[in-house]
């Protein structure tokens, strides 16, 4: 991260805002060093992961 840290709010999700967008590559870097997946899933600068939100695919009916 560069030296010179932008005018970020305190913590928290809602009040984090993007300094780079890549939607073509599918990732959002915030304010505060936090790096936003569009799959729902977040990479923080401490190494931590939140894990993407994924729902299961219904089955496909089967005909009989």
């Amino acid at each position: 991260m560069c030296s010179n840290q932008s005018s970020c709010p305190a913590s928290g999700p809602a009040r984090r805002h993007p300094v780079a967008a890549h939607p073509e590559q599918g990732w959002t870097l915030l304010c505060d060093g936090s790096i936003v997946f569009d799959d729902s899933g977040e990479l923080h600068p401490d190494g931590s992961v939140v894990p993407p939100c994924r729902v299961p695919a219904e089955r496909p009916a089967v005909a009989a």
